[in-house]
């Protein structure tokens, strides 16, 4: 028997979903499948499906829309058409370099005088400082623009303005209660801000300053606005949706000199070029830069017209980032050595193992222990916080990572009298505190984590979009779901579940028989599924018999040969495979009820089993939880939905409780 190493929580799916997936199907001429998934991700009527398809640059919002942009272009203009110096003040991240970029770009285009300016991350730290100010003041700078920050600089601006300076703010990050004095603040999450899409890149609001300036969008910079997008992971959506995919498009025949030697340099070829390759092959390069030297080095690259200086420029990052994956790699061997001393210290005093994953060490670049942070998480799947502790001083700058149902800013809120500084939100963090108070500090986020989380918060969750079959796999319905793309934060690549399917033959493949190899059958159709680092399970598989797996589809190309292929994410072989609703599954089916309002008992548990894709036996459990908690009633023969129950949460329910922690203890994933 093989238990899935995850829960698995399949999205809600009605009746009526089918029906206007079919309709979906007709009306655009698209596979079952891709209609699904529309229709599973709320494109549900044919004129949203069509935009979210096809949409292009007609979509993109009106740029006046945003608070601040109209006094941003005054502004500037001004400065223009006075010959005022100009100074961009980005961020050293790779949003803060594509926004810094662009507007470099743009500038040029429109003959501003001006130059830009990136802080040292580790020198100077994040955002607008005093001496940058000041340097800007040396040089006759007259007007800032920030990009990709400044929204909480409201002391360096007032700080500006008494040197004369002006400020414009561009920005993304959430406001502070009190928003900088600028001249202009242009920010989509400012609370009265009327823009429609709030999920902008900095680079997309960059973006969106060049396309109020330029009097059009400038399409032809989308290959940098991709960058940033995907970089800062914003969602993949609305106009993040439409600036990447005109980006993807850029890239593979770009002119911009520095993403072909970019290019060049991680190994990409640009004509086949995907939001995965750049999230993982440009990006982390163009991090590299302010990681571990300077983030000009990147802006360098992105706006040179020198091919060589591009390649010295794109060889150097490289370089960099070779070194900056080695200094990781060192630091979570230590991090990995820490923590296991805690855990058998935690054993030999018969004592659970801290409950959030607490390091710190002398020397640990701060640049890369967000990197370590995520990566111990993915082991542990523990929230986890990692340190640098300067030796002389004794303070620590650390770097957070978190699992779902622990809120990071909430937990340091809680912590806030043993930290200096402090701010991110519920996945992620940063925050500066004393050595002295590192035992204080971890005591406490492993009390909260012990108090807010449930036992099954411990275990990981797949998402799952749709049960898919065997016969759907086909290649030309895997080719229809590039429409879809590009995949990322938003906008996931689609997750299957293929639930009993005929393990047909299975094998082990690749050196030391590391991965496994699948034929799965439905009647005469026929899969792969390849699992990577999964070779070891085939001695627990046998030929003929079901197999659940759940992953995502792809075309295995080979010796001119193209076939349909799943990579597998989990699986679960032999057994009853455990089905246990989530809240939003039980609501669905008790607003089932609700329209239903009474009906008879015969039958009923067949009927909503068919509307609600459950089985019979789930929904039964469903039944007993409302009856016990007084939202119906049984009635002779007859349900009957209570008009005004009292308003009770599921988990005061026994039957509810005992179900689940019998799928818990089966350790099965759950299935809805």
């Amino acid at each position: 028997m093989i238990q899935a190493k995850t829960r698995w929580n399949l999205a809600p799916w009605g009746k009526d979903d089918d029906q206007q997936a079919k309709l979906l199907s007709d009306q655009l001429d698209i596979p079952p499948l891709v209609a699904k998934l529309l229709v599973q991700r709320g494109y549900k009527e044919k004129e949203a499906a069509e935009t979210f398809l096809r949409g292009g640059a007609d979509q993109l919002h009106d740029p006046y829309l945003l608070k601040g942009m109209k006094e941003a272009v005054a502004r500037i203009k001004q400065a223009a058409d006075n010959k005022e110096f100009i100074r961009i003040y980005g961020d050293y991240d790779a949003d803060g370099v594509s926004s810094t970029s662009l507007l470099i770009h743009v500038f040029r285009e429109l003959g501003y005088h001006f130059d830009y300016y990136i802080p040292h991350r580790a020198l100077e730290g994040y955002g607008m400082n005093r001496g940058a100010i000041d340097l800007a003041a040396a040089a006759g700078v007259r007007l800032i623009v920030t990009v990709d920050t400044g929204i909480s600089a409201y002391e360096q601006i007032e700080y500006a303005k008494e040197l004369g300076i002006d400020v414009v703010v561009t920005d993304h990050h959430e406001p502070p209660e009190q928003l900088p004095d600028a001249v202009a603040v242009v920010n989509p999450k400012q609370e009265d801000c009327p823009y429609p899409f709030k999920g902008l890149a900095g680079v997309g609001v960059a973006f969106k300053l060049a396309h109020a300036l330029m009097e059009r969008p400038p399409m032809e910079w989308t290959d940098i606005v991709c960058l940033g997008t995907i970089a800062d992971i914003m969602p993949l959506t609305d106009e993040n949706r439409v600036l990447v995919r005109a980006g993807l498009q850029q890239l593979q025949d770009t002119s911009n000199t520095g993403f072909r030697a970019l290019s060049e340099a991680c190994g990409i070829e640009l004509d086949q070029v995907t939001s995965t390759t750049v999230a993982f092959g440009m990006a982390p390069r163009i991090n590299a830069a302010g990681r571990l030297d300077h983030a000009k080095r990147a802006v360098e690259l992105l706006t040179t017209g020198d091919y060589d200086e591009a390649i010295r420029s794109a060889s150097s990052l490289d370089v960099l980032n070779k070194e900056r994956q080695r200094i990781v790699e060192g630091i979570v061997k230590e991090a990995e050595q820490q923590w296991q001393g805690k855990r058998e210290a935690a054993q030999a005093s018969s004592v659970p193992e801290p409950a959030v994953i607490v390091l710190a060490g002398e020397g640990w670049n701060v640049g890369v222990i967000g990197i370590v942070a995520s990566k111990m998480l993915e082991r542990y799947y523990k929230p986890v916080i990692v340190l640098g502790i300067d030796a002389e001083s004794g303070m620590c700058k650390g770097s957070a990572r978190s699992i779902e149902g622990y809120d990071l800013h909430a937990a340091l809120t809680e912590c806030d009298s043993l930290l200096d500084h402090y701010g991110g939100h519920q996945a992620a963090a940063g925050m500066s505190l004393h050595r002295d108070q590192l035992p204080a500090f971890e005591q406490k986020l492993g009390e909260l984590a012990m108090e807010w989380l449930t036992e099954q918060d411990w275990i990981p969750k797949t998402a799952i979009d749709l049960i898919c079959s065997v016969e759907d796999a086909s290649v030309h319905t895997i080719s229809q779901l590039a429409q879809l793309e590009p995949f990322g934060a938003g906008n996931p690549s689609p997750r299957l579940l293929f639930q009993s399917a005929e393990l047909a033959d299975y094998r082990t493949m690749g050196k030391e028989s590391r991965h496994l190899k699948l034929s799965l059958r439905k009647g005469r159709a026929a899969l792969d599924a390849v699992g990577f680092g999964m070779g070891e399970l085939s001695e627990q598989l046998r030929s003929g018999l079901p197999v659940n797996l759940v992953g995502e589809l792809s075309i295995n190309e080979w010796n001119g040969q193209r076939k349909a292929q799943l990579q597998i994410h989990d699986i679960h072989f032999g057994g009853e495979l455990m089905r246990f609703p989530e809240r939003e599954h039980f609501g669905q089916v008790y607003q089932m009820l609700r329209r239903m309002r009474r009906m008879p008992m015969n039958g009923l548990e067949s009927q909503l089993s068919e509307q609600s894709g459950w089985p019979e036996q789930t929904v039964k459990v469903m039944i007993e939880v409302f009856r016990e908690l007084g939202f119906i009633e049984i009635d002779g023969t007859h349900l009957v939905v209570v008009e005004t129950p009292e308003k009770r949460d599921l988990a005061t329910s026994e039957k509810y409780q005992a179900a689940k922690l019998e799928a818990e203890r089966l350790r099965m994933p759950y299935v809805g």
